[in-house]
């Protein structure tokens, strides 16, 4: 059984860090990314990282301040956040998949976390 479990998720001031992890057990992933949604707002895809070359991708809005990297032994994601702002506000979520996926599309996942809180303010 395929689980994802995410943690480090908090309140901050704006300028502030977190560091986000995913445990994931049951199945080993070629693709991993990092989501995240406002109130309101569609989901969105944060950062990626492909396994296979170990490339990154990141939003725009979150390019020079977010981190994604990876614990291959432990099939671990993490997601290292500095400089927040509020607009960074969301409920976060990791999501894996087997084989290549777009990082844009949370539609194209099958596997996610429960979910962690991340809240910014000014």
């Amino acid at each position: 059984q395929v689980q994802l479990v995410e943690s480090g998720g908090g309140s901050v001031q704006a300028g502030g860090s977190l560091r986000l992890s995913c445990a994931a057990s049951g199945n080993s992933f070629g693709t991993w990314v990092w989501f995240r949604q406002a109130p309101g707002k569609e989901r969105e895809g944060v950062a990626a990282i492909y396994t296979g070359g170990g490339r990154t991708y990141y939003a725009d809005s979150v390019k020079g301040r977010f981190t994604i990297s990876q614990d291959n032994p432990k099939n671990t994601l993490f997601l290292q956040m500095n400089s927040l702002k509020p607009e960074d506000t969301a409920m976060y979520y990791c999501a894996a998949e087997r084989f290549m996926r777009s990082w844009r599309d949370w539609r194209g996942f099958s596997y996610w976390g429960q979910g962690t809180q991340v809240t910014v303010s000014s």
